[in-house]
């Protein structure tokens, strides 16, 4: 099939992914009157009194904005807002199918910080939650962070957040499969963006202790922290320990896992020889990985995940934020934590039993029943804990 032309004819004959739909009857005069004036009078009263309220009478509770800027759309980069709407309704539509989490995309006509900040505050009276979808980085870590500071709901920056949830998982189980710990493993992350940023502060909040990220120049060290943007500069103090310096082949001598995030075809057969016995290799960049699923079986690696669905081990954030969102919408946490994305990653990791890994699957299939419900109770879990 090509998906392309597919895509095309499916979303003209339907007009884009998502509707409205109706929760109470309106088929004469008194259903009008219950759902609308007279009656809508009294949950707006009740609401006045005690804004609280507003979870019991409204849709707010079950309710996620999907908010970008259009300026890192999938790999098409800055499209801008209009031409974003395809994804953010995509996205709508998964947290409803596989979380049972309704959502609206809102995709804002403005790239200034500072605006688009205001903007989403203001919206805060409808919404549970925020989702950040395709924000350029790294504007994406200066709006996360002051939204996740002044807003009393969780936000969440699915392109960061729910990737370093769904390799994490993958990373657990791996674990498994080659005998190996968290504490144990060295590993090198190339493409230190918005989502590997993410993906290193998730490792090591789940274990991990030695990690070298890498960008286009090679492996960030000290000496160059005042050429390297802030985020960049901020992982320097918590990877490469030992002081390495030189390219990504350099990095990956001695290494047991690679993760990349970055760009097609950087990774050689020569670089995963290099690596310890029974290498780890995510490639994720899309559409293109970092080096090809054939080539990479044929440098013997051990375990290969990518982002692509035509190949084993697609690492898929549709597995993580629709029960994230669904667990924290359930105990109106107000933020979403650490401990609650790593409890998300061991929730997706442990549905499938050990006795079922293999190389070839050591992640879930988006369609695996109870995804959502399973990780959206771990989540849910996790928040309480760590409010007693």
């Amino acid at each position: 099939m090509n998906y392309f032309e597919e895509a095309l004819d499916r979303h003209s004959k339907t007009k884009g992914k998502i509707s409205v739909e109706c929760r109470m009857p309106l088929e004469n005069a008194e259903d009008l009157s219950v759902a609308y004036t007279p009656g809508v009078a009294q949950p707006c009263r009740e609401i006045h009194k005690d804004r609280d309220k507003v979870y019991e009478y409204t849709s707010k509770g079950n309710m996620v904005a999907v908010v970008s800027d259009g300026t890192a759309v999938l790999g098409l980069g800055n499209i801008g807002a209009r031409a974003a709407i395809p994804v953010m309704e995509g996205k709508a539509v998964l947290f409803k199918k596989f979380g049972g989490v309704d959502a609206v995309p809102i995709c804002l006509n403005t790239t200034d910080t500072e605006e688009l900040i205001r903007t989403v505050k203001l919206l805060e009276p409808c919404f549970g939650g925020i989702n950040l979808e395709d924000i350029s980085a790294p504007r994406c870590f200066e709006i996360e962070r002051r939204l996740e500071e002044e807003m009393e709901i969780p936000v969440f920056h699915d392109d960061q957040h729910g990737t370093a949830i769904v390799v994490t998982a993958a990373l657990i189980n791996a674990m498994k499969l080659t005998n190996r710990k968290m504490d144990e493993i060295n590993v090198v992350l190339n493409g230190p963006g918005a989502a590997g940023t993410a993906i290193i502060h998730m490792l090591l909040e789940a274990g991990v202790k030695h990690i070298i990220a890498c960008n286009r120049k090679g492996i960030l060290h000290q000496d160059a922290a005042g050429e390297l943007p802030i985020h960049q500069q901020e992982l320097i103090k918590v990877t490469n320990k030992e002081g390495r310096k030189g390219t990504l082949k350099d990095a990956l001598a001695g290494a047991d896992v690679f993760i990349g995030v970055s760009g097609a075809n950087i990774l050689t057969q020569e670089m995963i020889k290099a690596m310890n016995p029974d290498p780890i290799v995510f490639a994720m960049a899309n559409p293109d990985p970092e080096i090809s699923y054939t080539e990479a079986m044929e440098a013997s690696v051990k375990i290969i995940g990518t982002g692509r669905s035509d190949y084993p081990n697609q690492i898929n954030n549709v597995l993580a934020f629709p029960g994230v969102f669904k667990g924290a919408l359930q105990v109106r946490a107000p933020k979403i934590t650490g401990s609650m994305k790593v409890a998300a990653a061991y929730a997706i990791a442990e549905l499938i039993p050990e006795s079922e890994l293999r190389e070839d699957y050591i992640i879930p299939s988006p369609f695996h029943p109870g995804i959502a419900a399973h990780v959206a109770e771990r989540v849910a879990a996790a928040a309480v804990d760590a409010s007693e």
